[in-house]
Protein backbone atom coordinates (compact mmCIF):
# COMPACT_ATOMS: atom_id res chain seq x y z
CA UNK A 1 0.00 0.00 0.00
CA UNK A 2 1.33 3.59 -0.94
CA UNK A 3 -0.21 6.89 0.14
CA UNK A 4 1.34 10.31 0.17
CA UNK A 5 -0.61 11.08 3.17
CA UNK A 6 0.05 9.78 6.51
CA UNK A 7 -3.52 9.09 7.65
CA UNK A 8 -5.71 9.58 3.79
CA UNK A 9 -8.21 12.53 4.44
CA UNK A 10 -6.12 14.25 7.64
CA UNK A 11 -4.30 17.12 7.66
CA UNK A 12 -0.35 16.01 8.11
CA UNK A 13 -0.44 17.74 11.58
CA UNK A 14 -3.52 15.27 12.97
CA UNK A 15 -2.15 12.30 11.25
CA UNK A 16 0.86 12.40 13.26
CA UNK A 17 -0.85 13.07 16.47
CA UNK A 18 -2.36 10.21 15.81
CA UNK A 19 0.86 8.08 15.17
CA UNK A 20 2.39 9.55 18.43
CA UNK A 21 -0.32 7.79 20.50
CA UNK A 22 -0.11 4.23 19.59
CA UNK A 23 0.87 1.88 21.95
CA UNK A 24 4.14 0.66 21.50
CA UNK A 25 3.28 -2.53 21.24
CA UNK A 26 1.55 -1.74 18.29
CA UNK A 27 4.40 -0.04 16.69
CA UNK A 28 5.46 -3.45 14.91
CA UNK A 29 2.27 -4.23 12.95
CA UNK A 30 1.71 -0.01 12.52
CA UNK A 31 5.19 -0.08 10.63
CA UNK A 32 3.81 -2.36 7.91
CA UNK A 33 0.99 -0.08 6.49
CA UNK A 34 3.18 1.42 4.34
CA UNK A 35 6.83 2.22 3.75
CA UNK A 36 6.66 6.02 5.26
CA UNK A 37 4.83 4.43 8.26
CA UNK A 38 7.79 2.59 8.49
CA UNK A 39 10.49 5.15 8.54
CA UNK A 40 8.89 7.52 10.61
CA UNK A 41 7.90 4.54 13.52
CA UNK A 42 11.36 4.27 13.51
CA UNK A 43 12.76 7.68 13.00
CA UNK A 44 14.82 9.40 16.12
CA UNK A 45 12.28 12.68 15.31
CA UNK A 46 9.39 10.56 16.29
CA UNK A 47 11.14 8.99 19.46
CA UNK A 48 11.96 12.95 20.27
CA UNK A 49 8.78 14.18 19.19
CA UNK A 50 7.15 11.14 21.26
CA UNK A 51 9.57 12.02 24.73
CA UNK A 52 8.81 15.52 24.70
CA UNK A 53 4.93 15.72 24.15
CA UNK A 54 5.01 12.74 27.20
CA UNK A 55 3.60 9.67 25.28
CA UNK A 56 6.65 7.35 26.35
CA UNK A 57 6.08 4.72 28.01
CA UNK A 58 8.68 2.70 30.61
CA UNK A 59 9.00 -0.71 31.41
CA UNK A 60 11.83 -2.33 32.80
CA UNK A 61 13.98 -4.66 30.87
CA UNK A 62 15.11 -7.56 33.41
CA UNK A 63 18.15 -10.18 32.66
CA UNK A 64 15.63 -12.85 34.75
CA UNK A 65 16.30 -17.02 35.43
CA UNK A 66 14.07 -18.61 32.76
CA UNK A 67 11.44 -22.11 34.25
CA UNK A 68 13.83 -24.77 33.48
CA UNK A 69 13.12 -28.37 33.81
CA UNK A 70 13.70 -30.21 36.68
CA UNK A 71 15.73 -33.28 37.69
CA UNK A 72 13.17 -36.91 38.29
CA UNK A 73 13.21 -36.50 41.84
CA UNK A 74 11.91 -32.71 41.24
CA UNK A 75 13.78 -30.90 43.35
CA UNK A 76 16.75 -29.57 41.47
CA UNK A 77 16.89 -28.18 38.78
CA UNK A 78 18.16 -30.08 35.68
CA UNK A 79 20.90 -27.52 34.47
CA UNK A 80 22.63 -23.94 35.18
CA UNK A 81 19.95 -21.15 35.16
CA UNK A 82 19.51 -19.94 31.49
CA UNK A 83 18.44 -16.16 31.25
CA UNK A 84 15.81 -14.09 28.94
CA UNK A 85 14.94 -10.31 28.37
CA UNK A 86 11.81 -9.91 30.96
CA UNK A 87 9.47 -7.18 30.14
CA UNK A 88 7.14 -5.49 32.99
CA UNK A 89 5.10 -2.48 32.00
CA UNK A 90 4.21 -0.91 35.82
CA UNK A 91 1.36 0.80 34.17
CA UNK A 92 -1.09 -2.25 32.76
CA UNK A 93 1.00 -4.42 35.37
CA UNK A 94 1.54 -6.79 32.40
CA UNK A 95 4.55 -9.08 31.62
CA UNK A 96 6.52 -10.35 28.71
CA UNK A 97 9.41 -11.45 27.30
CA UNK A 98 11.39 -10.55 24.56
CA UNK A 99 12.47 -13.22 21.54
CA UNK A 100 15.82 -14.68 22.30
CA UNK A 101 18.90 -12.95 20.80
CA UNK A 102 19.83 -15.47 17.51
CA UNK A 103 23.17 -15.84 18.00
CA UNK A 104 22.14 -17.42 21.87
CA UNK A 105 18.81 -19.31 21.30
CA UNK A 106 18.86 -21.15 24.62
CA UNK A 107 19.34 -18.46 26.57
CA UNK A 108 21.57 -14.85 26.96
CA UNK A 109 25.03 -14.97 28.71
CA UNK A 110 24.97 -14.83 31.90
CA UNK A 111 26.27 -11.31 33.26
CA UNK A 112 25.90 -9.57 30.53
CA UNK A 113 24.91 -5.86 31.08
CA UNK A 114 21.85 -3.62 29.31
CA UNK A 115 21.07 -0.62 29.25
CA UNK A 116 18.85 1.11 27.19
CA UNK A 117 19.25 4.13 24.31
CA UNK A 118 16.68 6.21 22.44
CA UNK A 119 13.98 3.54 23.29
CA UNK A 120 15.91 0.14 22.27
CA UNK A 121 17.45 -1.79 24.52
CA UNK A 122 21.33 -2.59 24.23
CA UNK A 123 22.90 -6.08 25.63
CA UNK A 124 26.60 -6.25 25.45
CA UNK A 125 29.37 -8.60 27.41
CA UNK A 126 28.73 -11.64 29.49
CA UNK A 127 29.46 -15.20 29.66
CA UNK A 128 28.84 -17.78 26.37
CA UNK A 129 26.66 -19.88 28.08
CA UNK A 130 27.91 -22.95 26.56
CA UNK A 131 31.45 -22.46 27.70
CA UNK A 132 31.81 -19.62 30.20
CA UNK A 133 34.24 -17.87 28.31
CA UNK A 134 33.56 -14.17 28.32
CA UNK A 135 32.23 -12.42 25.12
CA UNK A 136 32.53 -9.46 23.93
CA UNK A 137 29.16 -9.37 21.79
CA UNK A 138 27.06 -6.38 20.96
CA UNK A 139 23.12 -6.85 20.45
CA UNK A 140 20.89 -3.78 19.84
CA UNK A 141 16.96 -4.72 20.27
CA UNK A 142 14.50 -2.23 18.52
CA UNK A 143 10.94 -3.12 19.93
CA UNK A 144 9.29 -1.28 16.70
CA UNK A 145 10.18 -4.39 14.84
CA UNK A 146 10.90 -6.50 17.62
CA UNK A 147 13.99 -7.79 16.18
CA UNK A 148 17.98 -7.50 17.35
CA UNK A 149 20.25 -6.58 15.63
CA UNK A 150 24.18 -7.03 15.99
CA UNK A 151 26.64 -4.08 17.21
CA UNK A 152 30.30 -3.55 16.64
CA UNK A 153 31.92 -5.77 19.12
CA UNK A 154 33.42 -4.38 22.54
CA UNK A 155 36.90 -3.69 21.78
CA UNK A 156 38.12 -5.52 24.39
CA UNK A 157 36.91 -8.54 26.93
CA UNK A 158 35.08 -6.91 29.82
CA UNK A 159 32.86 -8.60 32.46
CA UNK A 160 31.13 -7.46 35.51
CA UNK A 161 31.49 -3.45 34.07
CA UNK A 162 29.27 -0.55 34.73
CA UNK A 163 27.66 0.67 32.07
CA UNK A 164 25.44 3.55 31.48
CA UNK A 165 23.43 5.89 28.47
CA UNK A 166 23.30 9.19 27.82
CA UNK A 167 22.78 11.06 24.60
CA UNK A 168 23.08 7.69 22.74
CA UNK A 169 25.61 6.67 23.65
CA UNK A 170 26.48 3.59 26.20
CA UNK A 171 29.49 4.39 28.32
CA UNK A 172 31.91 1.60 30.46
CA UNK A 173 33.97 1.46 32.95
CA UNK A 174 35.73 -1.14 34.96
CA UNK A 175 35.30 -4.33 35.51
CA UNK A 176 37.69 -7.21 34.90
CA UNK A 177 39.55 -9.27 31.71
CA UNK A 178 39.74 -12.69 30.37
CA UNK A 179 42.40 -13.42 32.99
CA UNK A 180 40.19 -11.85 35.74
CA UNK A 181 42.50 -8.85 36.38
CA UNK A 182 40.47 -6.16 37.22
CA UNK A 183 40.19 -2.90 35.06
CA UNK A 184 40.15 0.75 35.14
CA UNK A 185 40.14 1.75 32.07
CA UNK A 186 36.59 3.10 29.91
CA UNK A 187 35.03 3.09 26.56
CA UNK A 188 31.64 4.63 24.63
CA UNK A 189 29.80 2.95 21.97
CA UNK A 190 28.15 5.39 20.12
CA UNK A 191 24.78 3.11 19.50
CA UNK A 192 23.98 5.62 15.85
CA UNK A 193 27.18 5.58 14.51
CA UNK A 194 27.99 1.42 15.77
CA UNK A 195 31.54 2.48 17.03
CA UNK A 196 33.70 2.46 20.42
CA UNK A 197 36.32 5.20 21.09
CA UNK A 198 38.71 5.38 24.06
CA UNK A 199 37.95 6.96 27.51
CA UNK A 200 40.15 8.44 29.57
CA UNK A 201 40.76 5.72 32.36
CA UNK A 202 39.96 5.84 35.89
CA UNK A 203 41.99 6.72 39.30
CA UNK A 204 41.86 3.05 40.00
CA UNK A 205 41.00 -0.52 39.08
CA UNK A 206 37.05 -1.30 39.33
CA UNK A 207 35.85 -4.93 39.23
CA UNK A 208 32.05 -5.63 40.17
CA UNK A 209 31.22 -1.88 40.20
CA UNK A 210 28.40 -0.32 39.39
CA UNK A 211 27.26 2.36 36.92
CA UNK A 212 24.50 4.74 36.12
CA UNK A 213 24.23 8.02 34.43
CA UNK A 214 22.71 11.11 36.48
CA UNK A 215 22.25 14.49 34.24
CA UNK A 216 25.62 14.79 32.12
CA UNK A 217 27.66 12.88 34.66
CA UNK A 218 28.73 8.66 34.42
CA UNK A 219 28.75 7.11 37.81
CA UNK A 220 30.89 4.02 38.46
CA UNK A 221 30.44 3.03 42.07
CA UNK A 222 32.71 0.55 44.53
CA UNK A 223 34.35 -2.01 43.03
CA UNK A 224 37.59 -3.38 43.94
CA UNK A 225 41.19 -4.22 42.37
CA UNK A 226 42.86 -7.54 41.67
CA UNK A 227 44.87 -8.14 44.63
CA UNK A 228 41.63 -7.36 46.56
CA UNK A 229 39.23 -9.36 45.22
CA UNK A 230 35.49 -8.89 47.32
CA UNK A 231 37.14 -6.07 48.93
CA UNK A 232 34.31 -3.32 47.62
CA UNK A 233 35.53 0.44 48.26
CA UNK A 234 33.13 3.14 49.97
CA UNK A 235 34.52 5.59 47.04
CA UNK A 236 33.10 6.32 43.52
CA UNK A 237 34.25 7.93 40.24
CA UNK A 238 32.25 10.15 37.71
CA UNK A 239 32.84 11.03 34.40
CA UNK A 240 31.96 14.60 33.39
CA UNK A 241 30.72 13.90 29.86
CA UNK A 242 30.61 17.46 29.07
CA UNK A 243 34.75 17.93 30.01
CA UNK A 244 35.83 15.10 29.37
CA UNK A 245 37.13 14.34 33.07
CA UNK A 246 36.85 12.24 35.81
CA UNK A 247 36.79 13.27 39.33
CA UNK A 248 36.70 11.30 42.79
CA UNK A 249 34.06 10.87 45.28
CA UNK A 250 35.16 9.34 48.71
CA UNK A 251 32.59 7.85 51.24
CA UNK A 252 29.87 7.42 48.37
CA UNK A 253 28.87 3.95 49.26
CA UNK A 254 29.50 1.72 52.30
CA UNK A 255 32.35 0.02 52.25
CA UNK A 256 32.44 -3.99 51.99
CA UNK A 257 29.36 -4.13 50.09
CA UNK A 258 28.94 -4.96 47.10
CA UNK A 259 26.64 -2.05 44.63
CA UNK A 260 25.56 -4.56 41.66
CA UNK A 261 22.31 -4.21 40.76
CA UNK A 262 21.00 -2.29 43.91
CA UNK A 263 22.08 1.56 43.58
CA UNK A 264 19.35 4.05 44.58
CA UNK A 265 19.76 7.83 44.21
CA UNK A 266 17.86 9.78 47.47
CA UNK A 267 16.75 12.93 47.02
CA UNK A 268 19.30 15.09 48.67
CA UNK A 269 21.78 13.12 45.93
CA UNK A 270 23.05 10.37 48.21
CA UNK A 271 23.85 7.24 46.89
CA UNK A 272 21.62 4.18 48.70
CA UNK A 273 21.00 0.43 48.59
CA UNK A 274 17.41 -0.86 47.57
CA UNK A 275 18.66 -4.29 49.43
CA UNK A 276 18.29 -2.00 53.24
CA UNK A 277 14.78 -0.54 51.95
CA UNK A 278 12.83 -3.84 53.21
CA UNK A 279 13.94 -7.43 54.98
CA UNK A 280 11.90 -8.99 51.77
CA UNK A 281 14.26 -8.00 49.58
CA UNK A 282 17.80 -7.88 51.63
CA UNK A 283 19.31 -10.91 49.30
CA UNK A 284 19.86 -10.66 45.73
CA UNK A 285 18.59 -7.12 45.18
CA UNK A 286 17.77 -5.34 41.89
CA UNK A 287 16.24 -2.43 41.40
CA UNK A 288 15.23 -0.56 38.03
CA UNK A 289 14.05 2.80 38.69
CA UNK A 290 11.12 3.51 36.27
CA UNK A 291 10.35 7.51 36.87
CA UNK A 292 8.73 8.11 40.33
CA UNK A 293 8.63 4.34 41.08
CA UNK A 294 11.56 1.77 40.90
CA UNK A 295 10.81 -2.20 40.65
CA UNK A 296 12.40 -3.84 43.34
CA UNK A 297 13.74 -7.45 43.21
CA UNK A 298 15.06 -9.89 45.59
CA UNK A 299 14.99 -12.65 48.85
CA UNK A 300 14.46 -12.28 52.25
CA UNK A 301 17.24 -15.05 52.51
CA UNK A 302 19.63 -16.83 50.52
CA UNK A 303 17.39 -19.43 48.95
CA UNK A 304 14.46 -18.07 49.28
CA UNK A 305 11.45 -17.06 46.87
CA UNK A 306 12.05 -14.18 44.61
CA UNK A 307 9.45 -11.47 44.92
CA UNK A 308 9.08 -8.25 42.91
CA UNK A 309 7.95 -4.93 44.40
CA UNK A 310 6.84 -1.49 42.92
CA UNK A 311 8.11 1.44 45.49
CA UNK A 312 7.85 5.14 45.48
CA UNK A 313 11.15 6.93 46.77
CA UNK A 314 13.84 5.67 49.06
CA UNK A 315 11.53 5.18 51.85
CA UNK A 316 8.22 4.23 50.18
CA UNK A 317 6.42 1.23 51.14
CA UNK A 318 7.05 -1.41 49.00
CA UNK A 319 4.23 -2.57 47.28
CA UNK A 320 3.70 -6.69 46.16
CA UNK A 321 3.50 -7.17 42.32
CA UNK A 322 2.08 -10.02 40.99
CA UNK A 323 3.99 -12.03 38.74
CA UNK A 324 3.11 -15.22 36.65
CA UNK A 325 5.45 -18.28 37.28
CA UNK A 326 7.31 -17.86 34.33
CA UNK A 327 8.43 -14.14 35.49
CA UNK A 328 9.32 -15.26 39.08
CA UNK A 329 13.35 -16.09 38.75
CA UNK A 330 16.08 -14.40 40.02
CA UNK A 331 16.60 -11.33 38.19
CA UNK A 332 20.36 -10.52 37.97
CA UNK A 333 19.85 -6.94 36.56
CA UNK A 334 17.91 -4.57 34.39
CA UNK A 335 17.79 -1.20 32.59
CA UNK A 336 13.91 1.27 32.10
CA UNK A 337 13.57 1.70 28.44
CA UNK A 338 11.89 4.48 27.25
CA UNK A 339 9.73 3.44 24.48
Amino acid sequence: MQTTELIPGLPEELGHECLTRLYYSTHRVASRVCRRWQDMLQSRDFYNDRKQSGRTHKPACLVQALPVQTRVDETKPAGPPVYGVSVFDPVSGSWDRVDPVPKYPHGLPPFCQVTACEGKLVLMGGWDPASYQPVRDVFVYEFTTQRWTRGKDMPETRSFFAAGEFNGRVFVAGGHDQNKNALKSARVYDVRENEWSELPGMSQERDECEGFVSGSEFWVVSGYGTDSQGGFVGCAEVYEIGSGQWRRVEDAWRAGQCPRSCVGVGKDGKLFCWGDCDSRVRVGTSAVELGPWALVSGSAYQGGAQGSFLVEGQNGKLRNVEAPDEFSGFVQSGCCVEI
